[in-house]
């Protein structure tokens, strides 16, 4: 617990508004995200092919959706990041995994590589001093 006010404090006295910009900006891309894949399901089952036979791989599909859309609302409003950034991290991996497992998508790749090191920064960084995390904080 200490550590995460020690990373709370320091996050509070370097926040800047383009990291303000990036958290929201990364919440709006992983709805976008979840919106595609609830959208197309033939692409949907096309990325998660690699894991078909794994079991429970109708639970990876579900988890995947439900954490992009509760992950990528927290993540915009400021509200439980580290968590929201948290739970979208084994999704991040296997997203980067899938490439080299299945078929090689370069762009795709790259685009899940970024996401997860900036899902990986906010969970080090948390919400910043323009959130509801800080805003509940300095309620009491």
């Amino acid at each position: 617990m200490g550590r995460i006010k020690t990373l709370n404090k320091w996050a509070n006295a370097h926040t800047y508004y383009a990291l303000d910009l990036l958290r929201i900006l990364l919440g709006a891309f992983l709805i976008y995200k979840m919106a595609i894949f609830m959208s197309n399901q033939q692409a949907f089952s096309e990325v998660i092919r690699p894991f078909q036979n794994w079991p429970g791989s109708w639970m990876i599909m579900h988890y995947i959706v439900g954490a992009h859309f509760v992950g990528g609302i927290f993540i915009i409003i400021g509200l439980l990041t580290r968590w929201a950034a948290a739970l979208q991290i084994p999704i991040l991996f296997g997203a980067v995994m899938a490439n080299f497992l299945g078929e090689w998508h370069s762009g795709e790749f790259f685009l899940a590589f970024g996401v997860l090191l900036v899902c990986l920064f906010f969970l080090f960084y948390g919400s910043g001093k323009h959130s509801v995390d800080y805003y509940l904080k300095m309620q009491k």
